[in-house]
């Protein structure tokens, strides 16, 4: 088989509902999973700083197996073995009259992916606190404020500073790991190539096609996180703070402790 470059740029040049709609999907499923993750990812780091040990066991062990399993095993669990110890399926093909999209396989897959990344968040959020000066939080303690004010007026909006690069980072992980909704049945960028390649029994040009949304997608988050980092790293020396190239590329970054986790 030769390289067909026609098929190649049909397939990825020519817009159509469905390639837009995969598209869609791709990005809404990466959004709604890294909230979700974010939010699940504070709830796992303050509760690991509980004294109540009860608390502070469910967190560890949160973290301790959505970190320690593969994520594509945890789709399966949830979207197969929820149903089978329910007794009832969560996740049917469609919900009411809302959109085909947005169906069961769906949102299995977004839970599971949000589940998964708040084990990752939990810790890069634990690394912020711990980023911010003991001392900041005693001086609070000594002006009467109590310890949630304390947290979220003191230490959270200092720790964004550490948190905000390897959150971006994630959320680029998001983007690529969402491919894995494919096993399901969701129509999103790879089962688009895969059904078009089941048809044409010409599966690199599809599968090259798609290789060009992701880049697409990536490439424009970086250029919008390092935005973010710019302004949230302003008073900081400009070689500290990664270029465009830096961070696509990861090169340079050694030192910089880059803690974007991989799957």
């Amino acid at each position: 088989m030769k390289f067909d470059p026609a098929e190649f740029l049909n397939f990825t040049f020519t817009w159509r509902d469905v390639l837009i709609g995969a598209i869609i999907t791709t990005l809404l499923m990466a959004v709604v999973a890294q909230i979700i993750g974010v939010l699940l990812g504070l709830i796992a780091a303050l509760a690991g700083r509980s004294r109540n040990p009860l608390v502070k066991a469910i967190s560890v062990i949160y973290v301790w197996f959505f970190r320690g399993t593969p994520v594509l095993v945890q789709i399966y669990l949830l979207y197969f073995g929820l149903p089978y110890l329910l007794g009832i399926d969560p996740f049917p093909k469609q919900y009411g009259s809302l959109p085909e999209l947005i169906g069961g396989g769906f949102v299995a897959v977004t839970l599971a992916l949000g589940v998964n990344e708040g084990a990752y968040m939990s810790e890069i959020i634990r690394a912020g606190i711990l980023s911010v000066d003991s001392g900041q939080a005693e001086a609070a303690k000594s002006l009467g404020m109590t310890p949630r004010k304390t947290m979220q007026r003191i230490v959270l909006p200092q720790a964004l500073r550490v948190i905000v690069p390897p959150l971006g980072n994630e959320f680029n992980n998001m983007i690529k790991t969402t491919s894995l909704a494919s096993v399901v049945g969701v129509t999103e960028l790879v089962l688009l190539a895969q059904n078009r390649y089941g048809a044409t029994f010409q599966p690199f040009e599809p599968l090259l096609g798609i290789c060009v949304f992701y880049l697409a997608m990536t490439t424009i988050w970086g250029v919008i996180q390092g935005r973010i980092e710019r302004r949230l790293g302003a008073g900081t020396r400009s070689e500290d703070v990664p270029g465009f190239w830096s961070r696509m590329t990861g090169a340079g970054r050694g030192r910089q402790g880059d803690t974007g986790g991989v799957r």
